[in-house]
């Protein structure tokens, strides 16, 4: 079943505020809802909410054989699934062609971009290596589903510490945290994912993070990931609205400020945690 679509009263309204570059929850066009993330107890568990839409990553990590071609490098693998809970608009079983617009986004942010350093899980050559999992559970869709989870898997990846093994010959032993400090993951990049809604009056200024109506009432979607160091991961656009080579490297330069804003804060909230723990972390 899905939800009901505005009314007309409701879009008049929207699109009359927008065109003066006011937005109904009170944010500038180009202003993110701000970002909270809550830790588990467990590393590598983290609960992402930006306004109310909120979205838990979590990652474990097992030992398995690695591909035979690929002897040397460890897996990452995401799974995600929009289930009923976060709106009625999804149903079990049934992906729909938003679901699959994001599954297939992050895995090109998260695992395609190399933000792991693959070959850093290997254990032994041919033989052993890490499988970290990243999965991703959706609890409420309020608007910019993708930006949330994005930012949900990388800080959960970043959170997430891995047993420390010893090696001596072809014997492997995981020692427990107990032991042994567990170890970071070796990451190359922070990609993050910025998402600006268009819409079908071209004096309308475009919004970043689009809230569920905002979303709705647009006439097309450009998603931008980029990392810290200022390189561009991926650009998607969805929907009708053609766009100029000036327009667009406008929204990858508003991304590239915000990006950094974002990765401060993505720090800082790091930080925070660590201190709050009584066990030793790297």
């Amino acid at each position: 079943m899905r939800p009901p679509s505005p009314s007309i009263p409701e879009k008049e309204f929207a699109y009359e505020a927008l065109k003066q570059s006011l937005r109904l929850d009170g944010r500038l066009p180009l202003e993110l809802r701000a970002p909270k993330l809550t830790y588990g107890s467990e590393l590598g568990y983290v609960e992402c909410a930006l306004g109310k839409t909120r979205v838990i990553a979590n990652v474990d990590a097992k030992m398995v054989k690695p591909l035979p071609e690929r002897p040397f490098e460890g897996l990452l693998t995401i799974h995600s699934e929009i289930s009923p809970i976060a709106s009625s608009e999804y149903e079990l079983g049934r992906p729909s062609e938003e679901e699959i617009t994001i599954t297939r986004m992050l895995d090109k942010v998260l695992r395609r971009s190399d933000a792991i350093d693959k070959e850093s899980l290997c254990i032994l050559a041919g033989q052993r290596v890490w499988h970290l999992r990243l999965t991703l559970h959706f609890l409420s869709d309020a608007g910019n589903l993708l930006d949330c989870a994005c930012l949900a898997g990388i800080v959960a990846l970043k959170h997430f510490r891995r047993p420390e093994v010893e090696v001596i010959g072809d014997e492997v032993t995981v020692h427990s945290p107990s032991e042994r400090a567990p170890v970071p993951l070796a990451i190359h990049h922070t990609p993050f994912c910025l998402t600006f809604a268009f819409f079908p009056d071209e004096t309308t200024q475009p919004v970043l993070d689009p809230t569920l109506l905002e979303q709705r009432l647009s006439a097309g979607l450009m998603s931008v990931a980029l990392n810290g160091q200022r390189e561009l991961c991926v650009v998607q656009k969805m929907g009708g609205v053609p766009l100029v080579a000036e327009d667009v490297l406008k929204i990858i330069n508003i991304a590239v400020t915000k990006v950094k804003e974002l990765d401060a804060l993505v720090e800082d909230s790091l930080r925070e945690d660590w201190k709050g723990r009584h066990v030793e972390v790297r």
